[in-house]
């Protein structure tokens, strides 16, 4: 505001868009982006070794409000920081998901489950057709994305244009799900791009990614976004995808096994299942100036499971996926990687 010198910044409730903070006792910056911050000069980038440990065990994952850099916070999801002019501020917190079971919920069959999830899915996929652009969608031929396209055919989309990527074979591994997506696009009458990459875009390709990340990601699936937004941006300016689903239904592997583990026993089990390397393993790695005094990363996960309101394993687990490994890992990973090209990817899994 410019009457009262008060700075107002928010988040929205899942960090589908990031908001970094360069702030000194001399001033603020905020951007969406990390590189843009650092384009203005000044910023302290020295290495912080408590989120090196977090990136290092954590599956590349630095919790909010930290980055690896030591000039740079982010601020976490659903949150509104209210500056004032002297430079103190104070933030809250506006959104919490509830991972509670709804005892009216319970007596619930498969089929009602089905239904108000579609009705639910309906709702996020017809929210996010609002544009003044045709929009497309990224298909890879899995349920996610492949249950987005028929909800949108069933609600009379017409000329719906979608996307799918696909790589050399190597190895004797096949390097596109051609197979899948086409048949999708042809049961729903999609205008459907098949995208191959060919391996001589592949190294470039790397380079181009890592400048294209707002803070270091660690998965290979980063330069296949880079080049399948490359390719998009010159057809549509604003795509929808599935991401999220695996965290909203526990898609992942983890999840099973998480079912007979006793609440109390349930960070450890998750940490087991879920760290790439334990923190005293992590030590003997690191040379003595990045190495860190506390056991940051086990803490944090600690401190996630014993907040109230998820009374099983996998409510516990689900709401730490959902509400911190999602936003800065896979949603970050297609967030930085659209923006790139100016492509809009919204994800009506991730519907509030």
């Amino acid at each position: 505001e410019h009457a009262s010198g008060r700075l107002v910044l928010a988040r929205d409730r899942l960090g589908i868009k990031p908001l970094y903070l360069d702030q000194t006792p001399a001033r603020l910056r905020f951007a969406s982006s990390l590189p843009a911050l650092l384009a203005g000069g000044g910023t302290d980038t020295s290495l912080d070794p408590v989120a090196l440990a977090c990136y290092l065990t954590f599956h590349s994952i630095v919790p909010p409000p930290r980055t690896i850099l030591n000039g740079v916070k982010k601020l976490p999801p659903a949150t509104v920081r209210v500056v004032e002019p002297d430079g103190t501020w104070t933030e809250h917190t506006y959104w919490t998901p509830a991972f509670t079971r709804d005892p009216a919920q319970a007596g619930w069959s498969e089929r009602d489950w089905q239904e108000a999830l579609l009705d639910s899915l309906r709702v996020a996929v017809d929210r996010r057709m609002v544009a003044d652009v045709p929009v497309g969608v990224l298909l890879s031929g899995g349920i996610d994305s492949s249950l987005v396209v028929a909800l949108l055919a069933e609600a009379g989309q017409h000329d719906l244009k979608t996307f799918s990527i696909g790589f050399e074979a190597s190895g004797g591994e096949r390097g596109d799900e051609f197979e899948y997506s086409s048949l999708v696009a042809q049961r729903f009458g999609t205008d459907h791009h098949r995208i191959m990459i060919d391996d001589s875009r592949l190294l470039p390709g790397v380079d181009a990614t890592i400048a294209a990340m707002s803070e270091p990601m660690v998965s290979h699936d980063c330069v296949a976004f880079y080049l399948l937004s490359q390719e998009v941006s010159q057809h549509v300016k604003v795509v929808q995808s599935g991401q999220g689903a695996d965290e909203v239904l526990a898609g992942y592997d983890w999840y099973p096994p998480l079912a007979d583990v006793p609440r109390d026993q349930a960070a450890e089990a998750y940490r087991s299942v879920f760290m790439d390397r334990r923190w005293p393993a992590l030590q003997g790695l690191l040379g003595e100036r990045w190495k860190s005094d506390d056991d940051t990363p086990s803490a944090f996960v600690d401190r996630q499971f014993a907040r109230p309101g998820a009374e099983t394993s996998v409510d516990a687990a689900l709401r730490s996926d959902t509400t911190i490994m999602l936003v800065d890992d896979p949603v970050k990973r297609v967030d930085n990687m659209t923006m790139a090209w100016g492509l809009e990817a919204r994800v009506p899994f991730l519907d509030h």
